[in-house]
């Protein structure tokens, strides 16, 4: 079992609600991200999701898209990512997913990558331009080094694909609370309290919702409806600023406490 089914069921056992807040690795130093991870832990992160700089992040919003810029102009490669979670590894057990694209995991070499991934202490990975339809090799691998696959729903998904997207995932299903890109504005509305129905009667998996959670109070309404909350925009907004993390996240945490 998973360092990240292991969270969610513990949670599920307590009735309560995962944090899965997101940063990204190298913004602006490797030496910070090591820091932030600490932070994000001592807030009351169940989960952390940390970003690999890609030139072309067309998921992200220009929030995001900025910290990629940032963590490139650093050197912040997904070698050095995967050494870097290696370290963390020695004084830390959270559950860590990487999200990056495909295009540096091909480059790896995608067996190279899960067996490298694995090794270091990486629990999961998300990789938002490849869908289902075209995992079938990186699954197969994934599944045999035990590397959770997420995969991503969003309002606009077809019976087809939720279908597709609850057998590929492991883990939890990652679903996009908006269409568009990360960091827009939410709406908790009847597209997805429909979906997520939806979502529910195919599966028994864990579902986290992530896109444009950027307080408390969207963290609590969210939390009504999903196992899961993933914030990462107005985190890396604040990391950027230079303003401390902390008291944000716990802030978020708090409120999911306080759901419903």
């Amino acid at each position: 079992m998973s360092r990240i089914t292991q969270a969610f069921n513990k949670l599920k056992k307590a009735g309560r609600k995962a944090l899965i807040p997101y940063i990204m690795s190298g913004d602006p130093s490797l030496e910070d991200t090591k820091r932030f991870i600490a932070d994000l832990d001592e807030a009351g992160a169940d989960i952390i999701e940390l970003g690999v700089p890609f030139s072309d992040p067309l998921a992200d919003g220009p929030t995001i898209q900025r910290a990629h810029e940032r963590a490139l102009q650093r050197g912040t490669t997904l070698r050095k990512v995967l050494t870097f979670v290696r370290e963390i590894r020695q004084t830390s057990q959270i559950p860590l997913i990487l999200m990056t694209y495909y295009n540096p995991v091909f480059k790896f070499g995608i067996e190279a990558f899960v067996k490298e991934a694995v090794s270091a202490g990486v629990d999961g990975v998300i990789i938002p331009d490849l869908i289902p339809d075209e995992a079938e090799d990186f699954i197969k691998l994934a599944r045999q080094h035990k590397l959770d696959t997420i995969f991503l729903l969003a309002p606009t998904s077809t019976p087809d694909r939720i279908k597709k997207v609850v057998k590929a995932s492991t883990g939890f299903i990652y679903y996009v609370s908006i269409t568009g890109i990360t960091g827009a504005k939410l709406t908790v509305g009847d597209p997805m309290k429909d979906t997520l129905t939806s979502i529910k009667s195919n599966t028994d998996k864990p579902i986290a919702v992530g896109f444009g959670i950027s307080n408390p109070e969207e963290a609590a309404e969210v939390a009504k409806l999903a196992d899961g909350v993933i914030v990462g925009s107005a985190i890396v907004r604040l990391i950027a600023e230079g303003k401390d993390i902390k008291d944000f996240v716990r802030s978020i945490k708090e409120s999911l406490e306080l759901k419903g």
